[in-house]
């Protein structure tokens, strides 16, 4: 495949990842507060399930990517999860400079923030699947990634560690607040 039809592959997911995202803020309570929706979609307000929301979306963007051209290109599942731990390390590293900067959080900053997340994953996905150089291992790798984050987002919606990225900051409660 061309690497202009890649980029505009990797930009139209920007859009996507972001509307969906945004969907699945809301997607656990417009579902009835099911279980299984709670996999993917915010539980609480905690910064782990704002990260969650930026994953799926990418996650559910790679696999139509994959399908559509992804399987002929052999950096293709190493891109894709280096782009998702982007999201996972961008979404709490400027939030948390940002909160230490200001002492306090802005709505509008928290979306600004997501939306730089996924652009800068987006970008690096782009330069990661056109690279010329490849190696059996990136692949290894790549899939070794995916099967953890895919682990994590499963595991820690209903078992979250007691850590303050997965604390709601209204409820001061860690997972799904019944």
């Amino acid at each position: 495949m061309k690497k202009r039809n890649i980029l505009i592959w990797e930009l139209f997911g920007i859009i996507f990842i972001l509307l969906f995202g945004g969907l699945f803020h809301f997607i656990y309570e417009l579902s009835g507060y099911s279980k299984i929706i709670a996999i993917f979609g915010a539980v609480n307000e905690s910064t782990w399930e704002h990260i969650k929301i930026g994953f799926w979306p990418a996650f559910i963007f790679g696999l139509i990517e994959y399908i559509a051209f992804g399987r002929k290109i052999k950096t293709f599942i190493f891109a894709k999860s280096i782009s998702f731990i982007l999201i996972i390390i961008l979404i709490p590293a400027i939030f948390y400079l940002y909160i230490f900067i200001a002492g306090e959080n802005y709505l509008l900053f928290d979306i600004l923030i997501f939306i730089i997340s996924v652009i800068v994953a987006q970008i690096f996905s782009y330069r990661l699947i056109v690279m010329e150089r490849y190696h059996i291992s990136i692949q290894i790798i790549g899939i070794i990634l995916l099967l953890c984050q895919l682990l994590a987002f499963s595991i820690f919606t209903s078992y979250p560690p007691r850590n303050e990225l997965f604390r709601d900051p209204i409820y001061k409660e860690f997972g799904i607040i019944e």
